[in-house]
């Protein structure tokens, strides 16, 4: 089709292009000609305005001036000569439409009166009172009196010789449009007949004859393009071969690594392996009690999943896995074709010794925290024997004892939630996943806190917009997120306030927001609050009743993060704070 070869588009390209800077140009001319055909017959008016005024100061005798005002103006204009006795003349025109000026044309009108009383000289387009004539006119006072002189034409006859000016624009634009299209084709023609024989020169090579020439019959850059694909088809087997000795290299290379690499395709095929991912396999072979053989190329499961999800999201994989007693680390990566994923391709990573410290890190802290029950104990009867007054002692140590007991609590708190931080960052914490009904599961949550929020005077309620009534997740673990979101809340909101708890549910996500009106967190301690042992007000720490560990919004976050959600935070100081978490309700079930 000629529109589809290259002859037609560069043709069209031509022209389209030549007809959008004519036409550009035709309209800056014609706004250009306008303006100059307006300016010159404003410039006219004021030349004969000036000489009737020179006249009026020289001659006495109104006939004579008169007469040679009517000679010197344009036929098709007026003149009108205001006295300063009040009498008006006004000559007369060829142009019967051209009414005569009045002097109650000249009082309606400001900038004409303005001539007469502030005298200045005015020019302006306006319209004839009881008529739709347009016209052009101007005026200027006469020094040493109150004599002024207007002079006015219609403007019919600047847009008549607009008019013809537009016609010869317009002639010459058709002219150049007409040749543009002759040369657009006639070029298009002479540079595309070199690139014919080029594409069949292409076609040569595609069936392996590369001994093809192709002619040079210009020195221009198509003539430059014929002498590089005649290049083109003497280097080509020398890159076929540098291609092959690239790849013999990079096969070196993996083989030599550490770490194991697996190249796959869409289906799941393993094509490259060395010798690390095959060990790998052989171990998953042996764990899944399969025969070992070099016929069998199954994939591993854990690997096929985790292929499925970078084919389809597109994104890079990172995900571990324990086999024969050893941790592994995968992180798979899409292969692409241009913009489609071709494949993947897997690095494998022994990572039981990292893991190994790892363990040994945090069960120190564990194991710390184990330590401490016994003190905490201890603590806790020797402060109830003083509170009870066993022990003999002042009121003073009643206090104390108070106090002590207080805070024995509280450490008590403390041991508690950092062994279910440390089991749950160690991945010991299982999900025990069921069919939960979320609207009785909230209310149950807020019979739980409707006391506590009553006795400090809070407002507390709940808004629902609940489409999907039973999610899949561990009850027991969001209702913590629900505690220790709440509690917070509460516990720094202060009387009269208020305390309100979004629920939404649908068929992709839960969506839970706690709102508070109470102090706020500053801007600087957001990005920590989910950090351990973490406090953005550190004043708290001296209102008993405010008292916190500093774990329960990061065992809350890894919580949500175990139910592949995202939590987050909106705060600021004195107005108020929101927690909101969202979990997805398709990956849970």
């Amino acid at each position: 089709m000629f529109w589809r070869s290259v002859v037609g588009k560069l043709a069209v390209t031509i022209l389209l292009l030549v007809s959008f800077v004519l036409f550009i140009l035709t309209i800056l001319l014609l706004e250009f000609f306008e303006n100059f055909h307006i300016s010159e017959a404003e410039k006219e008016l004021m030349q004969t305005a000036t000489k009737v005024s020179y006249m009026i100061d020289q001659y006495d005798d109104d006939t004579l001036l008169y007469e040679l005002t009517d000679r010197i103006k344009d036929p098709s204009s007026r003149v009108a000569i205001v006295h300063q006795d009040g009498g008006l003349w006004v000559s007369p025109s060829n142009n019967q439409n051209l009414a005569k000026l009045t002097d109650k044309w000249l009082t309606n009108d400001d900038d004409l009166a303005g001539v007469l009383t502030d005298q200045k000289k005015a020019k302006k387009q306006t319209v004839i009172p009881g008529t739709d004539e347009k016209i052009m006119i101007v005026g200027i006072p006469v020094s040493d009196d109150n004599n002024a002189v207007f002079v006015y034409q219609s403007l019919r006859v600047v847009n008549q010789t607009k008019a013809e000016t537009t016609k010869i624009i317009f002639l010459a634009a058709g002219i150049a449009i007409i040749l543009t299209t002759i040369f657009a084709f006639f070029l298009s023609t002479r540079i595309t007949s070199p690139l014919i024989k080029m594409r069949e020169a292409a076609f040569d090579l595609t069936r392996g004859e590369f001994d093809t020439k192709v002619p040079i019959l210009t020195h221009d850059e198509i003539g430059e393009l014929a002498m590089a694909f005649n290049r083109m088809g003497k280097q080509l087997k020398f890159h076929i071969n540098a291609l092959r000795q690239e790849k013999e290299q990079l096969s070196g290379i993996v083989n030599s690594m550490a770490d194991g690499v697996v190249t796959l395709n869409r289906n799941g095929d393993m094509i490259v392996t060395n010798p690390p991912a095959e060990r790998f396999v052989q171990d998953w072979y042996f764990e899944h009690n399969l025969p070992v053989n070099d016929d069998n190329h199954k994939l591993p499961t854990e690997l096929n999943q985790v292929l499925q999800e970078v084919v389809e999201g597109e994104t890079e994989a990172l995900k571990e896995i324990v086999l024969q007693g050893r941790n592994w680390v995968m992180i798979m990566t899409p292969l692409y074709d241009q913009a489609y994923v071709r494949g993947a391709v897997a690095v494998i990573r022994d990572m039981t010794e990292e893991r190994r410290l790892d363990k040994l890190r945090k069960d120190f802290i564990a194991n710390v925290s184990h330590e401490l029950r016994t003190p905490i104990s201890l603590l806790q009867g020797y402060s109830e024997a003083i509170v009870d007054n066993v022990a003999e002692s002042p009121e003073e140590k009643n206090e104390l004892a108070q106090i002590i007991y207080e805070e024995s609590h509280r450490m008590g708190r403390l041991v508690n939630e950092l062994l279910d931080l440390a089991r749950m960052e160690a991945g010991h914490t299982q999900l025990i996943l069921d069919s939960v009904e979320i609207e009785a599961f909230v209310e149950r949550i807020m019979k739980k806190f409707k006391g506590i929020a009553d006795e400090q005077d809070i407002s507390f309620t709940l808004t629902k917009d609940i489409t999907n009534p039973i999610i899949t997740c561990d009850a027991d673990q969001i209702e913590q997120v629900f505690t220790n979101l709440i509690d917070n809340a509460i516990r720094h909101t202060g009387l009269h306030g208020f305390v309100n708890v979004t629920v939404e549910a649908d068929s992709k996500e839960l969506h839970v927001m706690v709102e508070d009106n109470g102090s706020g967190i500053p801007e600087e301690d957001l990005p920590f609050v989910f950090e351990r042992f973490y406090k953005a007000d550190k004043s708290r720490t001296r209102n008993a009743q405010k008292k916190g560990t500093g774990l329960g919004l990061s065992i809350a976050k890894n919580i949500v993060n175990a139910h592949h959600g995202t939590i987050s935070v909106q705060s600021k100081v004195n107005q108020g704070t929101t927690f909101s978490f969202k979990i997805p309700v398709e990956e849970n079930q």
